[in-house]
């Protein structure tokens, strides 16, 4: 894929997709009835952070110093997610089954809602639009997008639950505890399409910190969590107070 060709997250274009296709779903209505309630937590917590703006620094810039930090890290996977999957569904490889198209456009939606929720959430404190490269994703191989379906829906987990032990905001835990359970959700049906019945195999996930004597999932840092996604991030990203 052509630098060109990268997808800017706030193209006109997905901008119209989303809200059409959200809207069918009632999943805007969703993601902003329950941003506002966030958001109200946000302004609070707002007086004791002092001044919202990130450092200029080029790129954009996750402050770990508060929950704001933990939020936007989470808005910038979830960016990366939904950019994904809507590659995926503008293309949805032949091999495909209805069902399997089916299910990978429910994943958009869910993906698209995460996003919407967190940006508008966090309103002016919200990173900027990511821009992302897929160019090592083959797009029309059903293998190639299961295969890193997989890689996202893992990771996104790992990252969830790497984050939770910075959140300090009771509501911001219980959502991130609500999110996580989705992205669970959508690890073990894509490991299913990949080898049925693998869909709770945690003894694959060893590099994801998982620990399949006691039945748990990983947990990663943002720092590990981020060096494996920038494969797929042209922007670049700065970690401070980390």
């Amino acid at each position: 894929m052509k630098n060109n060709e990268l997808q800017n997250l706030d193209e006109p274009k997905e901008t119209s997709f989303a809200n059409k296709t959200l809207g069918r779903r009632s999943f805007l209505q969703f993601a902003g009835a329950s941003a506002a309630g966030v958001a109200l937590l946000a302004a609070g917590c707002s007086k004791d952070r002092g001044d919202l703006s990130m450092p200029t620094m080029g790129g954009a810039t996750l402050d770990f110093k508060d929950d704001f930090g933990v939020l936007n890290y989470a808005y910038a996977l979830e960016q990366l997610e939904a950019a994904f999957y809507i590659k995926v569904a503008s293309a949805l490889p032949s091999a495909f089954t209805t069902q399997q198209k089916a299910y990978f456009q429910d994943i958009q939606f869910h993906e698209l809602a995460h996003r919407e929720f967190f940006k508008n959430a966090l309103g002016t404190a919200a990173i900027g639009s990511l821009e992302v490269d897929f160019s090592s994703i083959d797009f029309t191989s059903a293998s190639s997008v299961l295969a890193a379906s997989m890689a996202f829906e893992d990771l996104g987990v790992a990252a969830y639950n790497g984050a939770g032990v910075r959140i300090k905001t009771d509501a911001y835990l219980t959502l991130a505890g609500k999110i996580v359970s989705v992205e669970a959700r959508h690890a073990a049906y894509i490991r299913d399409q990949i080898s049925n019945g693998s869909f709770a195999d945690l003894g694959t996930l060893s590099a994801l910190g998982s620990d399949n004597a006691n039945a748990l999932d990983g947990a990663l840092t943002p720092d590990k969590v981020l060096a494996i996604a920038g494969k797929y991030i042209k922007t670049k990203i700065n970690v401070i107070n980390l």
